[in-house]
């Protein structure tokens, strides 16, 4: 491979799944203004990969094709553009790359500075890649939208959090029992059999004060009459379904609610889940790792959607 380009996947237009994906040669990006070019150990995939790739966020994203997907990566800083002062080549970072860019199925990707943060040695490099977009989601989720105190102050909380083995539900798991809570935690079958239901009982015996919703297929129908008398369901990915309901809750005053999540992400709680991690109170499981030759098998197993925990890529 010639010095100047580097192996990455990409695809070409909306569809065609894991098929779709290409293996390709391309210039090794250069960063511009505020940015840091990185030498990838590891990407972690995730569902929003795939959805923009199926045309779910059409015409938002992608913003053109040919397009790498990915936007999870961990590695080393091999040049700094200009106007970065907070790292230095050879600096252990993780970031999180914007989707409208992408570019983290490669060996070399770009990142902004302002949404990187330093890798301590200690921490593998596999499981600081699992933390930006997954991590950064269950953390809003549970403190900004439910008010889980990760101090353990604070009224104790009833949480059921649904999907909890995938990778924003075993974050949301771990991040909420280092507050007051009670959490309840749903995963595979026992999902399915509730959406089916007509309602699902609190083991604790009390309703639900909130409800983090991480699956798909079970409607607000189905957890209203477990809900506290100011419960919540705060949906992580609301369909046009859910941004309905929250409408409807709000004009008829009700004070049990929908809350349709959309990250909004910010270095400090990245960093702020890095020293988590390093400190031993929150971890990333690894459901498999898949070399960047092999990419497009990770790719596969994500849409399958059956993965407890993060789906990793090394270059």
């Amino acid at each position: 491979m010639a010095e100047n380009l580097m192996h990455a996947l990409q695809y070409n237009s909306y569809g065609g799944g894991a098929a779709a994906l290409k293996h390709v040669e391309v210039p090794i990006p250069t960063p511009n203004k505020g940015e840091i070019l990185l030498k990838l150990e590891a990407i972690s995939l995730n569902p929003a990969d795939w959805k923009i790739q199926k045309g779910m966020l059409h015409p938002l994203l992608p913003r053109k094709f040919p397009f790498i997907p990915a936007s999870d990566v961990a590695g080393d800083v091999v040049k700094v553009g200009p106007g970065v002062t907070n790292y230095k080549v050879g600096d252990k970072v993780v970031s999180l790359l914007h989707h409208f860019t992408g570019g983290g199925l490669a060996e070399y990707a770009v990142a902004k500075e302002n949404l990187t943060v330093a890798r301590p040695p200690e921490i593998p490099v596999a499981e600081a890649a699992g933390l930006p977009m997954a991590g950064l989601t269950a953390h809003q989720a549970v403190t900004h939208r439910a008010g889980v105190k990760l101090d353990g102050s604070g009224q104790q909380l009833n949480l059921l959090i649904t999907a909890a083995s995938g990778g924003i539900g075993h974050y949301a798991v771990q991040l909420a029992k280092l507050g007051n809570t009670h959490v309840t935690a749903l995963v595979g079958l026992v999902i399915w059999i509730l959406s089916k239901a007509s309602e699902q009982t609190s083991p604790s015996g009390r309703k639900y004060d909130v409800v983090i919703h991480c699956a798909s297929g079970i409607t607000w129908s189905t957890f209203e009459p477990n809900l506290s008398s100011n419960g919540k369901v705060i949906d992580i990915t609301p369909g046009l379904s859910a941004f309905l309901t929250c409408a409807m809750k709000k004009l008829t005053f009700s004070k049990k609610k929908m809350v349709p999540l959309q990250l909004s992400p910010k270095k400090e709680n990245l960093d702020y889940l890095v020293n988590l991690v390093k400190d031993g109170k929150l971890k990333t499981v690894i459901d498999s790792k898949y070399p960047l030759s092999k990419a497009e098998e990770a790719w596969a197993k994500s849409i399958d959607g059956h993965a407890t925990g993060k789906i990793i890529v090394e270059p």
